[in-house]
């Protein structure tokens, strides 16, 4: 016999279970989520991510003149590679030692270009440094391709959200909706020789717990991804289901499926990841006539 008070032996009656009812403190009451339509939308598939601040190396009131000026920079691969090696020291950098995929004078305009946009100082010995030091590139890359989903794609966009799924758990690096869709980007700011079966095995995972209409495994390299990140990707996703069939779109842009891409950034990492987005937005709407 089922038993809920092993002491009485017999279930208890609907009074009893009222009263034990009324007695139980009332659950706590969570707090309003983030606005915006994308994050809605994961709170309707019975997630509560919540926002987390962004490494960025330079403060949240930075004057929108300076960072609409960065975004623009940000656009060029090789401004992208050298702030990465700024912020990579934090004690301080001559400029031809943050990045080595440009001349020595291009490299020091790019310092100079950091200082008048009062993100870094000239130090006495000709050398510069961060004027608010950040851990790593990542959370500058979620920054500028969120700014930029929103002004390119009219999108609503959420950046840098902690995900909370039970045995998921992670960052969400963009979410975003739009078309009554909604998109999920991870982002990656290390070369492909670096990547590892374990993050790509989160982003697989995070997808699966999400079910994004569309999902993308951006890499900010000019590198090509089919030699390790894409067959990667597809070995993950094929751990408890079908392997899939990568399809080159152009370049190194994949469809692994009908709904998840994988991009580079060459030439042009914005426009990769519009166009991801866009076959992915294709695939989901009814056959032509």
């Amino acid at each position: 016999m089922w038993c809920d008070d092993p002491a009485m032996g017999v279930r208890p009656g609907a009074r009893e279970q009222d009263r034990r009812a009324a007695a139980r403190r009332p659950p706590r009451r969570r707090g309003t989520p983030p606005p915006g339509e994308a994050v809605a939308m994961l709170v309707r598939r019975g997630f509560w991510p919540w926002p987390a601040p962004l490494d960025l190396p330079f403060p949240p009131d930075l004057p929108e003149p300076a960072q609409e000026r960065l975004a623009r920079r940000l656009h060029h691969y090789a401004f992208r590679l050298f702030l990465r090696g700024a912020i990579q020291r934090r004690e301080g950098f001559a400029p031809p030692e943050a990045t080595r995929y440009v001349a020595a004078e291009e490299a020091e305009a790019m310092a100079r270009e950091l200082v008048d946009i009062s993100l870094a100082d000239r130090l006495p010995d000709g050398r510069f440094r961060l004027r608010t030091p950040a851990h790593s590139f990542g959370g500058t890359l979620e920054w500028f391709v969120a700014r930029e989903l929103r002004r390119r794609l009219a999108l609503d966009v959420a950046v840098g959200l902690k995900f909370g799924a039970r045995g998921v758990g992670g960052d969400l690096d963009i979410v975003a909706a739009g078309e009554g869709r909604l998109l999920y980007l991870e982002l990656k700011s290390s070369p492909p020789r670096n990547m590892e079966a374990p993050e790509v095995a989160s982003f697989v995972a995070r997808v699966r717990s999400l079910r994004p209409d569309v999902a993308v495994f951006v890499v900010d390299t000019a590198l090509r991804l089919s030699d390790k990140v894409v067959p990667l990707v597809c070995e993950q996703m094929a751990r408890g289901g079908e392997a899939p069939r990568p399809r080159r779109v152009v370049r190194e842009l994949w469809a692994l499926t009908p709904h998840v891409y994988a991009a580079n950034a060459h030439p042009d990492l914005i426009g990769n990841i519009a166009r991801v987005l866009a076959e992915g937005l294709r695939a989901l709407a009814p056959p032509p006539p």
